[in-house]
């Protein structure tokens, strides 16, 4: 809408987080950075001709040309630039993506620029920065400018990983899982770069040596990238430590050959969306497999975040980088306000492989029953899992047999596509904070993945990338489906299910479909 020579920037503004209050005035001299998102030079192809199908060679963007053909061009950056010092903003050296560039300056200066004024909340989640009204931004930069993030600080999503409320029943470390799972032998994920998202929290090294000691496994080579400030920075929520230390500790014992790089952002749209672009755009240790364990429900977030974070996995899938993401760890509702029906994102992004969770049973060394993780009667969670109220149903899944979202009758994305052990009372032994402790949580199942996938490409040579099609079209012989149980509302049943996805893993026949005809 154009407002004299501005015009507004659509799906920007977001109400309060339930339980608000107003906490005050922003200072103008308030220091502020915003990512400004740009538009692509040329769109990129549909993501499914990015995906690995059996025997096919498919096309992906070599990562050296892909600023030159799918990045924004010169002339719209310079647009923004010129844009940036007409405010008295300064443009920062660093960028996320070839898309991107970070402004910074006051906050007088940013409302002048995006004309709207800021305010200030504070809420049973933290006090937060939030716009007064819709951005804007002056007509020339209309068709220019896609996204800004940064304005808005309040926090996005929420690590999915559940510490037991009671002495678990059971529990496994990750190759004692990975082994159960049948995961191929004899690799150990060597060549592979799995990257981790974290929004919070931190590792310590001698808790990462005396984890791998214990385990006998040399351990991986880890790397932590600070994100917009973000940084490693354990001891402050043991919540988020935990989660940290779970991705780590899972993908890095399963594909010990793999090189870990943590990327540690601000938990805020922008931190989330700048941490996942600048891993899959990574070029000094190129990304293999990107996993996520944070999110939150879709409709927490704006339409302007969630098609940016979209573009970003979209990305991913054009250069052959697989990302998997949990699911969530509140049943059906993901936590959402109001108890309604949701999924988490970034899980239910199409290009994004969405990890459910189960119960593990085992009699000696081999699983004697799968059920869905579904803790909520004892406050120790449940699977997220269901119907996207945004995200349109992929061609992968045109033969899944998904139901339309209940609430809106939307035939949207379903979630989630695979799943693992997940429940905190059959969880993981992990090391956080210099002590031994059973975890659970979908935060277990996306690393889980990302190994397997590391261990995969090592087999196969070359990277999957997204490979959802590939195994949507398998059929059941790669999977374990979990046919009982339920999340809060959706059941488990054959084939698919918004609980379970296709099923936990058989390795070795999931290599067996994914390699040459």
């Amino acid at each position: 809408m154009a407002l004299g020579d501005r015009v507004r920037l659509s799906g920007s503004v977001q109400a309060p987080i339930p339980g608000s209050a107003v906490g005050g005035e922003i200072a103008p001299a308030e220091h502020i950075e915003v990512t400004v998102v740009v538009r692509r030079r040329r769109p990129l192809p549909p993501t499914t001709t990015f995906a690995y199908r059996r025997g096919v060679r498919t096309a992906r963007v070599p990562r050296t040309e892909f600023a030159r053909r799918h990045g924004a061009s010169v002339e719209d950056l310079d647009l923004v630039r010129a844009f940036a010092r007409e405010f008295g903003l300064t443009v920062a050296e660093t960028v996320p993506s070839p898309r991107s560039l970070l402004l910074s300056g006051t906050a007088e200066q940013m409302q002048r620029a995006f004309g709207t004024p800021l305010c200030r909340y504070s809420s049973p989640r933290g006090g937060y920065r939030t716009l007064a009204g819709p951005l804007t931004v002056p007509a020339s930069l209309a068709q220019v400018v896609t996204a800004v993030l940064g304005l808005d600080d309040r926090p996005v999503a929420v690590p999915h990983v559940r510490i037991p409320s009671t002495t678990p029943s059971s529990s496994f470390t990750p190759p004692q899982v990975a082994s159960l799972y049948g995961f191929p032998a004899q690799l150990d994920g060597s060549g592979q770069t799995i990257a981790l998202v974290e929004l919070g929290g931190g590792y310590a090294p001698a808790d990462l040596a005396t984890y791998f000691e214990g385990l006998e496994i040399s351990a991986p080579s880890v790397t932590a990238v600070s994100v917009d400030g973000g940084a490693n920075q354990p001891g402050a929520n043991p919540n988020t430590d935990a989660e940290v230390m779970l991705d780590i500790e899972v993908a890095g014992s399963v594909a010990p050959g793999a090189r870990i790089v943590v990327y540690f952002a601000p938990n805020t749209d922008q931190g989330f969306i700048d941490a996942v672009s600048t891993a899959v755009h990574a070029t000094e240790a190129p990304s293999d497999v990107v996993s996520i364990s944070w999110g939150g429900p879709e409709t927490s977030w704006t339409s302007q975040a969630a098609n940016t974070m979209l573009e970003f996995v979209s990305d991913a899938a054009a250069l052959g980088v697989s990302v998997t993401a949990a699911a969530g760890d509140n049943g059906a509702t993901d936590g959402a306000s109001g108890g309604q029906l949701e999924v988490d994102l970034p899980a239910c992004l199409p290009p994004v492989l969405g990890c459910g969770g189960t119960r593990l049973n085992v009699s000696g060394a081999t699983i004697s029953s799968e059920v869905v993780w579904n803790e909520l009667a004892s406050g120790d969670g449940a699977t997220g899992g269901g119907v996207s109220r945004i995200f349109p149903l992929p061609s992968y899944q045109s033969a899944a047999k998904v139901p339309p979202q209940p609430n809106t009758q939307f035939v949207g994305r379903g979630v989630p596509d695979v799943s693992g052990n997940a429940d905190p009372l059959t969880g993981y032994a992990v090391r956080v904070d210099g002590k031994d402790l059973v975890v659970g949580g979908t935060s277990a199942v996306a690393p889980l993945w990302a190994a397997l996938i590391a261990r995969l490409n090592q087999a196969l040579g070359r990277s999957l990338g997204m490979f959802q099609p590939a195994i949507y079209a398998a059929g059941e012989v790669p999977f374990r489906d979990i046919v009982s149980g339920n999340n809060g509302y959706w059941p488990a049943g054959p084939g698919w299910d918004a609980c379970t996805g296709l099923g936990s893993p058989k390795g070795a026949s999931l290599l067996n479909v994914l390699g040459p005809a």
